[in-house]
């Protein structure tokens, strides 16, 4: 997997897939059409800010609420490189794999870096960098399949390419 290198969005403990991506969007399986609302109930700036490569940091419970694979979509079109949480919701830490969106658990991380802030992430070693402030913090890093599941742009497409 490469790294990610990005300026940080920070949110706080219990951001739920109907923040992430209102439900009065879902009426569109168009990916680009599902960024464009992406966190717009809880940062209505966030779309205009966003830049390929940027980052989602959060507390507890990231991802919570509906199980739909709409929320980390939206993410990942917005062009976001990674999220780092305290914790994510069990299906949403399942589909965000499954579309090839890297998130990454880490407590300290999450407690530390704050809004701005510049952050490197090694995915390999689980290794998240605020440059910053010149702090290293560690993950647990994803077994070597879930990096592939990932690396290939998520589940569909790693199977294809092991077909």
């Amino acid at each position: 997997m490469n790294n990610a290198r990005g300026t940080v969005f920070k949110y706080n403990d219990n951001v739920d897939t109907d923040v992430i991506i209102p439900a009065r969007y879902l009426n569109t399986p168009d990916a680009k059409e599902l960024a464009k609302h992406c966190m717009e109930d809880i940062d209505p700036e966030f779309v205009n800010n966003a830049n390929p490569g940027d980052i989602i940091v959060a507390g507890w419970n990231f991802g919570c609420g509906s199980s739909r694979e709409h929320a980390p979509l939206a993410i990942k079109t917005v062009g976001i490189s990674a999220v780092i949480a305290k914790s994510f919701a069990r299906i949403f830490y399942r589909n965000a794999i499954n579309i090839g969106l890297p998130i990454l658990e880490c407590e300290a991380a999450a407690e530390a870096i704050e809004n701005g802030d510049e952050v490197e992430v090694n995915f390999d070693e689980g290794m998240i960098t605020n440059l910053t402030k010149g702090e290293t913090y560690q993950a647990e890093p994803f077994p070597a399949f879930i990096q592939e599941i990932i690396a290939a742009g998520g589940l569909l497409p790693s199977l294809r390419r092991n077909a």
